[in-house]
């Protein structure tokens, strides 16, 4: 396994593809994308460890999507069997997605807890689900604090855990290798994954200003309310399905293919930095 260097404009070319591979399968790929949050919400139920168990899933449910996506790019139809995806290729392979599954959570409420040190754990109940947000908790100055702590430790977390899913699934990475790998790999590529960023929080405020004027149209017609509502949360889940769409084509500009072809993993030949179209020879990276 050898990392690549990729100039910063490929990190719109990640955005692009991930937007075109999604529309390639819309309905597929957005279902597949609720079933797995629908199953994390699911988990969070489980007494006193659902919280936990949900952290957990998030890797695999990342690598669900990356598989997805490749299937999606490669005109495939991804199918909900895709959701145990990494837990269907040999007991190694799910051991390791196990460990890195707890190693998420861990490292997750890890950052709450530090919150937790500056306004006695009201971020965490909020972002957890536990407790609403009202005005007054918003504009508690230790509110806010715990925000931005957990912002800016949540970064190297997630830089942590952006690849590893794909190097332990498809190159056989062990856990606590893959998240160094992974680190590694965005920090090289600095400059597409900044440019990658960018090009997302425009897409979003893109999203953003759309709904905010079909919802001023619906009001003006009389319309509003659930209708608004639900326009919100579907273009909210829309874009989010866009985004994890978008994760396998880092992956495979960053890493070489693996040395083994059975992993039939995404990638190519030769490197598809210079276009944003993924190349014909690419293998999806169903399993």
């Amino acid at each position: 396994m050898k990392l690549q260097i990729v100039p910063a404009r490929t990190g719109m070319a990640w955005v692009k593809l991930g937007i075109r591979a999604f529309w390639r399968q819309p309905m597929a790929l957005a279902a597949l994308f609720f079933m797995t949050m629908a199953a994390m919400s699911l988990a969070t139920m489980v007494p006193l460890v659902g919280p936990a168990i949900a952290l957990a899933l998030l890797p695999s449910a990342t690598l669900a999507m990356m598989v997805a996506a490749a299937q999606a790019s490669q005109g495939q139809f991804p199918t909900p069997a895709l959701l145990l995806v990494a837990f269907r290729t040999g007991r190694q392979r799910l051991r390791d997605m196990l460990v890195l599954g707890a190693l998420y959570a861990v490292g997750f409420l890890g950052v709450m807890g530090l919150s937790a040190l500056l306004d006695g754990g009201q971020f965490a109940q909020v972002y957890l689900g536990g407790a609403p947000l009202t005005k007054e908790v918003a504009e508690n100055p230790a509110f806010q604090s715990a925000m931005w702590l957990s912002m800016i430790l949540y970064l190297p977390l997630s830089l942590l855990f952006w690849h590893a899913p794909g190097l332990v699934h498809w190159h056989g990475v062990p856990p606590v290798k893959a998240l160094f790998f992974s680190i590694v790999a965005c920090v090289r590529n600095f400059g597409a994954f900044t440019v990658y960023g960018l090009g997302w929080l425009g897409v979003f405020l893109i999203g953003g200003l759309v709904v905010a004027l079909v919802s001023t149209l619906l009001a003006v017609a009389g319309l509003a309310g659930s209708a608004a509502g639900g326009i919100m949360v579907g273009t909210a889940m829309m874009m989010a399905a866009m985004f994890f769409t978008s994760v396998v084509f880092t992956f495979r500009d960053c890493f070489e293919p693996p040395t083994t072809p059975a992993t039939e993993a995404p990638h190519a030949t030769t490197s598809s930095t210079a276009s944003d179209e993924p190349p014909d020879n690419s293998a999806p990276g169903a399993q």
